[in-house]
């Protein structure tokens, strides 16, 4: 594995109000280039330990443990160093600006460009995303997009600024069995053609399978397993990931076979 992008050693997370921590005692490196999938049931912790990274959790959330970022050699901004693609790109779209606004805005602002110089780079994008028509698309609002065209745009702007690192948080949940596919494939090229590294949060152990360098199992805000992908899938240390593997379920539904809910 190649050096480190950023290093963990007892990250814990504990929201505002929160009786127990939300993310415990989580140590793990992030290699530089690679793809790392964090799989595991809703309120396992992996979305929260991404928000983490791209310090965007709430005010008042406590945090405890060390996180170093040898592969930045600063502490890197969200938007600029660190892309962020959430779960719903609807939510993350202003719904009264174009397309062509929002995009063209995160390069702007993080690249320094001019508006004139930012707009055709906006368009660009929207091309390198695979989106047909990219300048009509440019003129047109979110809600004129499919679902998968929104994340697609959402995506466009993560990448805008060119960061070292791109979190994708469950980012074809919503999305049919096609077009998540499709939103893969552009992710896994997007990170190879410029380097990047990719955090990938997932309920599906299998899509995340089909791509990830390596696999990080999270269980009730812990960090249970971590290996390369076919390790993992083959050799899986612990029982939890074992029945993950062996029950092909949504991890987004719990409760798990055997376990009350």
């Amino acid at each position: 594995m190649s050096a480190p992008l950023v290093t963990l050693r007892g990250l814990t997370v504990t929201y505002p109000g929160g009786r127990a921590p939300a993310v415990a005692d989580v140590s793990m490196d992030i290699a530089a280039g690679e793809r790392l999938a964090i799989v595991g049931e809703s309120g396992s912790g992996k979305s929260t330990m991404a928000l983490a990274l791209a310090g965007l959790l709430p005010e008042g959330t406590q945090l405890a443990g060390r996180t170093d970022w040898p592969g930045f050699g600063h502490e890197p901004r969200a938007g600029r160093d660190i892309g962020f693609v959430f779960q719903d790109a609807s939510a993350s779209l202003n719904p009264v600006l174009r397309i062509g606004e929002q995009v063209a805005e995160a390069a702007q602002h993080h690249l320094g460009l001019s508006w004139d110089e930012a707009f055709p780079y906006a368009t660009g994008l929207l091309d390198r995303v695979r989106l047909p028509e990219p300048e009509k698309l440019m003129r047109a609002y979110p809600h004129q997009l499919s679902g998968g065209q929104r994340q697609r745009v959402a995506i466009a702007a993560a990448v805008a600024a060119r960061p070292k690192l791109l979190i994708a948080d469950e980012p074809t949940s919503a999305l049919d069995t096609i077009v998540q596919a499709e939103i893969v494939a552009l992710l896994d090229g997007l990170v190879r053609e410029d380097g990047m590294t990719l955090l990938f949060i997932t309920h599906d152990i299998a899509l995340a399978s089909g791509f990830a360098d390596r696999i990080a199992v999270f269980r009730q805000a812990r960090l249970v397993e971590a290996g390369p992908t076919p390790a993992v899938l083959s050799l899986p240390k612990e029982e939890y990931t074992r029945r993950l593997i062996a029950s092909h379920i949504d991890l987004a539904t719990p409760p798990l076979i055997g376990e009350a809910a």
